[in-house]
């Protein structure tokens, strides 16, 4: 699992690392999205709430994770991009885990200091009738809240998987494949990355 505030590369790792692995990269926004496009019974429920401006309770967020853990593609192995946010979503993943008979081997966590993380989201632009425009939640006082939020909300999840002893952190500021080597070299020591073949997470 990658754990790691906006703008640490977490997206970008995973996706990079999955594919060393040769296992694949699972996020709660790919599974929000096949869920409610594809209409599903849990896809659904998540809609209403959605809908409605509420956020989705972690038994339906937790349920959609676990279908998706337990399909054939990731049985072999998975990597978790964004999942869990909270301590409360990282018991009821390690309980969904157990009963599918896997657990993770191995947290890593993208360390970055706070002013580097407002430069690399502040600076981002995007694409709108044909001019770069800042969104509005990358303007910086947006992601100083956004930094705050996960501070208080997730950041908590270092601790906790440290206690499991399953946490690992890693500098996150270089190049992407500098990024990418201290990954694996930290996978190596921490059971994620085994000669004998990718492992459960």
């Amino acid at each position: 699992m990658l754990l790691g505030p906006p703008g640490a590369g977490k997206g970008t790792q995973a996706q990079v690392i999955a594919d060393r692995l040769g296992v694949p990269a699972i996020s709660t926004g790919d599974i929000f999205r096949a869920n409610v496009s594809g209409r599903t019974e849990l896809g659904l429920q998540a809609k209403s709430y959605m809908d409605a401006g509420d956020l989705v309770p972690d038994e339906i967020t937790v349920a959609m994770v676990k279908d998706r853990l337990a399909e054939d593609d990731a049985k072999g192995g998975f990597l978790l991009d964004g999942f869990p946010r909270t301590i409360a979503q990282a018991e009821q993943l390690r309980d969904s885990l157990h009963e599918l008979g896997q657990a993770l081997d191995c947290v890593l966590e993208l360390v970055v200091d706070e002013d580097e993380l407002v430069r690399r989201l502040s600076g981002r632009r995007v694409l709108v009738d044909g001019q770069w425009v800042q969104r509005d939640d990358d303007k910086p006082e947006t992601v100083r809240h956004r930094l705050q939020v996960y501070r208080e909300q997730t950041a908590p999840l270092s601790g906790w998987y440290d206690s499991e002893g399953l946490l690992t952190q890693i500098g996150a500021i270089g190049a992407v494949e500098e990024v990418t080597e201290r990954a694996m070299s930290a996978l190596e020591t921490c059971g994620g990355a085994r000669p004998d073949g990718p492992s459960a997470g």
